[in-house]
């Protein structure tokens, strides 16, 4: 089956997930802003852009190959299964990506292009073999989430109580966020053996989980304001953003369908990508 180039194009784009991967830019971006309370050289915030975007580009390639059976059944018309891509290129834009990624954070300095080496293999190997280890897995993945904003800190050569907290906020919701998904995945799953929270203890335990992770998350949100470290504005900030949460998240633990339960984790992370650019932005410029 041959296909146009620009049916290529977006398979491409689809393996990469633009948005994930844009997303995981923006994050390291955004901690190198929360770490020095203002704009960072212009350099650091190229260079950690585009590190996190290739690294997490191509954890999502090759999440997709080593994925290829299971979105058969959950997923059909990702890249892969729907033929759209062949193994090969898959191959040859994975390298790519990690080359690049590489390049980029060898220009921010030795510590954190080791550091990227580490976490880029961890999630190499959750793509191989831990992400059959259920819960270990979204505990591994969701650290690696919570280390791009450390990894800014790093890059600026700063860590202070909102890098950290905001560290903690990306743990917590992407561990939330990757427990719901692995519950709307049970039938694909049982064709890799993952051992997912839901697949082990059901999909009702699983989704009582989920609640727990986004009430320890909202109750995170407000420690800035409380420690002193960040005033009214933010509060102002995060209680339309909490309140927003809440509610989608009330809908997620409750879903009665799958595709209810994907528009509301769609709509959590929106809300939550969407909070933490604007509160980049409030510290650049107020």
């Amino acid at each position: 089956m041959t296909f146009s180039s620009g049916t290529k194009i977006r398979a491409c784009a689809d393996l990469i997930r633009l948005d994930l991967a844009f997303g995981a830019g923006f994050f390291m971006v955004a901690g190198e802003v929360f770490a020095i309370g203002g704009l960072p050289p212009l350099n650091q915030m190229l260079f950690g852009f585009l590190t996190l975007f290739f690294i997490s580009g191509s954890a999502n390639i090759s999440n997709d190959y080593f994925d290829r059976d299971v979105d058969r059944i959950n997923l059909p018309t990702r890249p892969l299964p729907s033929e759209r891509i062949t193994v090969p290129e898959l191959w040859i834009l994975f390298f790519l990506f990690t080359a690049a990624g590489f390049t980029t954070a060898a220009l921010l300095g030795s510590l954190v292009l080791a550091l990227v080496m580490v976490f880029w293999g961890i999630a190499l190997l959750y793509n191989i073999k831990f992400k059959e280890y259920g819960l270990a897995g979204n505990l591994i993945v969701a650290l690696c989430i919570a280390m791009s904003c450390v990894l800014g800190g790093i890059t600026v050569g700063t860590i202070n109580g909102v890098v950290l907290t905001f560290a903690a906020l990306a743990f917590f919701f992407d561990l939330g966020e990757e427990i719901a998904s692995d519950a709307m995945d049970v039938k694909g799953d049982q064709v890799r053996s993952s051992e997912s929270l839901a697949k082990r203890r059901g999909r009702t335990y699983a989704m009582r989980m989920v609640g727990v992770m986004f009430i320890v998350f909202f109750v995170v949100t407000l420690l800035p304001f409380f420690m002193g470290w960040l005033g009214y504005d933010y509060l102002f900030l995060v209680a339309v953003t909490d309140l927003w949460m809440i509610y989608c998240s009330t809908k997620l633990v409750r879903f009665r369908t799958i595709e209810e339960g994907r528009v509301q984790i769609r709509r959590l992370y929106l809300a939550w990508g969407l909070f933490v650019i604007v509160f980049a932005f409030s510290r650049i410029f107020l």
